[in-house]
């Protein structure tokens, strides 16, 4: 069943009228005095409403906007932008001239080790076949010998 109906009949309820309290205005509070240095009078100026009344008071100084800072031709994320690219051209540059210099060096010393390797093997050789420098052991010298009828002349 529905909440406004009894058994099926519409309830019938008083209707209550709220009416808004109204506040009192509010009180401005009075406008700060600024300060007036000694000598010097402000300008009073007068205006005429449209209703015909006239307004006199003293005349203020517009206010002055703050000036605008002056924005780059460039925004800053693109100078960001594009000062990190000529960083990362500067350091791959970089990087080709150390693998440049690391493989020369390679290069250097691959052919020192050989030459040293033919050089050590060369003095190895002479070691190993030169009479000169055998040392130790027994020497034979052998002579040509003449045998005449069974004869050994040596």
């Amino acid at each position: 069943m529905y909440p406004n109906h009894a058994h099926g009949v519409p309830v019938q309820r008083a209707v209550e009228v709220h009416q808004p309290t109204p506040y009192p205005p509010a009180v401005p509070a009075p406008a700060p005095v600024a300060p007036v240095q000694p000598g010097t009078v402000p300008a009073v100026a007068s205006i005429v409403l449209p209703d015909g009344r006239v307004v006199t008071g003293y005349a203020i100084d517009a206010a002055r906007p703050e000036p605008v800072a002056v924005k780059p031709a460039v925004s800053r994320t693109a100078m960001n932008v594009a000062l990190g690219g000529v960083g990362f051209l500067a350091v791959c540059g970089g990087l080709i001239l150390l693998t440049s210099f690391i493989a020369a060096l390679t290069a250097f010393i691959t052919q020192l080790i050989i030459l040293a390797a033919v050089i050590f093997g060369g003095w190895i050789a002479v070691q190993i076949f030169s009479t000169s420098g055998h040392q130790g052991g027994t020497t034979v010298n052998i002579r040509r010998a003449v045998i005449k009828r069974n004869k050994f002349y040596g």
